[in-house]
């Protein structure tokens, strides 16, 4: 077996074990697919980076534990390729029987966009006979509209639509052909029964009682399906060994930002650097108050609990591996838990070093300013992505709709994701400027914060208008153009006008949190038309970077070393 595929061999473990292959719909082709070498500039878009973390310092039993969680953590991938459609698993088991160039080239692609859609290109196909990505995913009966989704759902008693429309259940038709809600842990029983397993083994090997807890709690959600009490126990966790697995993230539910996807971040705490950014948790409640937005929409008490880990990561799989690598996260999605509770922050510093020198840096060189280019750290880069996921659980999250008082989510649908993405970004910098005002943080970061995140601006928005980040940034982009904070030069480069930035990021902060108070879909609508496109400048920049890489392909070395021993 060749070296394309190697790390396949869990993969397909865990294939095995999935239902009956689902036959691959097919389409009369548009274009002619794709060749060798289109395949491989389009794989050449993500430049690769050996994973590697120290385990040295961890006693053999939280080293077995790592075994068993990447494990299990494969087995959230293989799941999460059957949520994004029913064809996926027969079409990998096809893909995988072509050993020519031309057949190699398409798995590598498969693989990194978790299916047959390009997901840097608006999720275009780059595989003969496969229909149009869906937009519900593998989360909602194939030949289902939406419309008759919404109208089944809103036909049913508000504990039974709360359960049907929630993150852990999908919606399939029974025998009669009627819409019925189906939880996570019957429709994918065999799956999370084996994940349950492992995870259990994890927890009679682990040394650390709250890492127990977790694992013993989610490993009971996975059987159950009921996740708040693992969610609690993940948000008290305080362990050298951090795991995230299960169903978090909805982006991948195009209609109505509902239903969770599997993922699996794996990774080693890093001591130092965490102790370092505790302190920011202190300082939430202070920026709640100091948002620039209606005091009605404040919340005058967030959750208690904020904690903040800075991890390297050994192994992501799911919805956490697909496209675009993630830098850092935010969970739970859980609005009880964020509320009562709180959330975690979790950074990804070797995954974010990887992309500060693969990406950042080769785009700052082509598209900002020399005086603006000369700025460019990777201290503000980092700190700015760790606001972002703070702030993420700031601002309001529940709203009054038809007097009913619903969560931000619900309210804006399939408008929730990009805007919240926004939000986050430019509330980060809100946050901190107000951290600098008040002098939390080191004043020189006033140089290089702007520039720093306009060339991760233009990072970011390579990633796609088709997802949330990327749209997100479109909005941002679009807004501080529109109100001169970035200029276009006539050579082609961007600079960042400081007396600027700072109103137009509040005007924009209030904007985007004024929308999710009110729960107003149609002024979210309004904003994604209006500022969510690609402008002919912001075009022209992409063009000049066009060959430069967009993300990073990580190799999990420490991982595949772990689960080969």
């Amino acid at each position: 077996m060749n070296a394309v595929r190697n790390p396949l061999t869990s993969l397909l473990a865990s294939l095995a074990v999935l239902a009956a292959a689902v036959p691959v719909a097919a389409r009369a082709a548009e274009a002619a697919p794709p060749g060798v070498a289109a395949l491989r500039r389009a794989e050449a878009r993500f430049a690769p980076v050996d994973l590697k973390v120290d385990l040295s310092k961890l006693p053999a039993s939280e080293r077995t534990v790592l075994a068993r969680l990447v494990e299990a953590g494969r087995i959230m991938d293989a799941l999460f390729l059957r949520q994004v459609w029913a064809g996926n698993e027969a079409l990998l088991l096809r893909l995988l029987e072509d050993r020519s160039p031309l057949g190699e080239a398409r798995l590598r692609l498969f693989l990194r966009n978790k299916g047959p859609w390009d997901r840097l290109e608006e999720d275009r196909a780059f595989l003969p006979g496969v229909p149009e990505k869906p937009q519900q995913a593998n989360l909602y009966p194939a030949g289902a509209t939406r419309d008759e989704v919404e109208r089944w759902a809103a036909g049913l008693a508000p504990e039974e639509k709360d359960r049907a429309m929630g993150f852990f259940t999908t919606v399939r038709r029974d025998a009669a052909g009627k819409l019925v809600a189906v939880p996570y842990s019957l429709e994918y029983q065999g799956e999370l029964a084996r994940a349950a397993a492992l995870l259990r083994e994890a927890a009679a090997a682990t040394q650390d009682a709250g890492l127990r807890a977790f694992l013993e709690a989610r490993a009971a959600a996975f059987v159950g399906n009921a996740y708040r009490d693992s969610d609690v126990a993940w948000m008290r966790l305080d362990s050298a060994v951090e795991p995230t697995i299960g169903p978090y993230e909805v982006y991948e539910d195009g209609w109505f930002n509902a239903k969770a996807a599997f993922e699996a971040f794996i990774g080693v705490r890093d001591e130092a650097e965490t102790r370092k950014v505790a302190r920011f948790a202190a300082e939430l409640q202070g920026i709640e108050d100091a948002l620039p937005i209606d005091a009605a929409f404040k919340n005058p008490k967030i959750g208690a609990l904020a904690p903040i880990r800075v991890i390297n990561q050994i192994y992501a799989g799911g919805d956490a591996a697909k496209g675009v690598q993630t830098a850092a996260y935010n969970l739970p999605n859980d609005e009880w838990v964020t509320k009562t509770m709180g959330s975690k922050r979790v950074m990804l510093k070797n995954v974010q070093e990887a992309k500060f020198q693969k990406v950042l840096l080769p785009v700052a060189r082509r598209l900002l300013s020399p005086a603006d280019r000369a700025h460019v750290a990777f201290d503000p880069f980092f700190t700015h992505i760790l606001m972002h996921e703070l702030v993420h659980g700031l601002g309001p999250h529940h709203a009054t709709v038809d007097g009913q008082e619903v969560t931000v989510r619900a309210a804006l649908a399939e408008t929730y994701s990009a805007l919240e993405e926004a939000k986050a970004d430019v509330a980060g910098l809100f946050a901190l400027e107000k951290l600098l005002d008040d002098g939390k943080l080191d004043r020189r970061m006033r140089d290089t914060l702007y520039p720093t995140f306009l060339c991760g601006a233009f990072r970011s928005i390579r990633f796609g208008l088709n997802e949330a980040h990327g749209k997100g940034m479109a909005i941002q982009i679009n807004w501080l153009l529109d109100h001169g904070a970035i200029v276009a030069r006539k050579d082609g480069t961007f600079a960042v006008d400081g007396a600027k930035m700072r109103g137009a990021i509040a005007g924009l902060t209030r904007e985007i949190m004024t929308i999710q108070a009110k729960g107003d879909r149609a002024a979210a609508k309004a904003m994604l038309e209006k500022l969510g496109v690609v402008r002919p400048e912001v075009a022209r920049a992409l063009a000049r970077i066009e060959d430069l890489p967009v993300d990073i392909a990580p190799r999990f070395v420490t991982a595949d070393a772990l689960t080969a021993r």
